[in-house]
């Protein structure tokens, strides 16, 4: 078991205002965690009365000063969401854990699925996506790859988020088939560990990174990322049992996309965007289920950054992301924006 290691997050809480949308917007920023380290991929949940984020911590975004990819995931909590205690680094060694990220399971476990790239001398040769789980937020299971059904099995597998909905977890597998092919796929699970092969989606441009989530009518909705000749983002909607779908391209680039369903229908998404091509952002956008989004706002962010994650926490969106704007290797920020002022 991984066991309690505290560290106090020194916390720089900064308050910002613009006009979006025609709207006075002022919300805050805390830069959470700045250790020196190159840290990323951010995952944020509520569990237990706490906060959890999540990330990847390593010496840069992929190699180390030696050559190798190792990267580690890091967990901060909070019991008020102000000042954050980290775990202990959890690791694996030959393999890099990447973009972790936080569900809470229907048994009430938290889990933390982990990307795990496999490199030997700077090339990648293998994916083995690993997971690990959590009773009390304090200790966490060691590291242990997933299996996934031989049919969607094929070795380059990168199951990059899970979404539970009445006690199923869904998550969209991508990585590289025949032919250099990119293969997409809908899995599912019920123990977190085993997933079950769903379907496949023929889909152009490279397509990779997706969160799913659902609607308030019950569809299943994805946003996934394309890049290569067609970077424009892809939206699916689908009615269970998800096997018939319909897809729109999305008028806009999106890197690291997660997105959150409010209440009152509002989708809040956001990731990476390239408005200027040389200088990406960590944005968010407000849309509904069509796939039609509008930018309402600009998260401070330059270099290296986004893959933002959401929580609603009362009248409040959290926003947790990296960005290296201020810093020379990536830090975590947590923003905090008033709901009223995202429409």
């Amino acid at each position: 078991m991984k066991h309690l290691y505290i560290i106090t997050a020194v916390v720089m809480s900064l308050f910002y205002s613009a006009t979006a949308l025609g709207q006075q917007i002022c919300y805050s920023v805390d830069k959470i965690w700045d250790n020196g380290s190159h840290c990323a991929f951010t995952s944020i949940e509520q569990y237990n009365g706490e906060y959890y984020i999540t990330f990847r911590e390593g010496e840069t975004h992929i190699f180390d000063s030696k050559g190798n990819a190792e990267g580690k995931v890091r967990i901060l909590h909070s019991a008020d969401g102000t000042t954050w205690e980290a775990l202990p680094l959890i690791g694996k060694a030959g393999i890099d854990l990447r973009d972790p990220k936080l569900s809470i399971m229907p048994d009430g476990r938290l889990m933390v699925i982990i990307g795990g790239s496999i490199y030997r001398n700077r090339k990648l040769t293998g994916c083995e996506p690993q997971v690990m789980f959590s009773e009390d937020g304090r200790t966490f299971t060691e590291p242990q790859p997933i299996v996934i059904e031989n049919k969607a099995d094929n070795g380059f597998n990168w199951l990059w988020r899970v979404t539970w909905h009445e006690g199923t977890g869904y998550t969209i597998s991508y990585g590289k088939g025949e032919g250099g092919k990119t293969e997409v796929a809908l899995l599912s699970t019920t123990d977190g560990i085993h997933y079950k092969y769903l379907q496949s989606f023929d889909i152009s441009g490279y397509p990779n990174e997706a969160t799913i989530r659902f609607l308030p009518d019950g569809q299943m909705a994805v946003m996934l990322r394309r890049d290569s000749n067609e970077p424009t983002g892809y939206w699916g909607l689908s009615h269970a049992p998800y096997t018939e779908w319909r897809w729109k391209e999305m008028e806009f680039r999106i890197g690291g996309p997660d997105f959150i369903v409010l209440d009152d229908k509002r989708i809040v998404a956001g990731g990476r965007t390239h408005l200027i091509a040389s200088a990406p952002k960590t944005s968010l956008l407000i849309g509904k289920g069509d796939g039609r989004f509008s930018e309402v706002l600009t998260l401070p962010s330059g270099g290296d950054n986004s893959y933002p994650g959401f929580l609603k926490v009362g009248n409040e969106l959290w926003v947790c992301y990296y960005s290296s704007h201020e810093t020379r290797n990536a830090s975590i920020y947590l923003a905090k924006i008033p709901l009223d002022i995202l429409k």
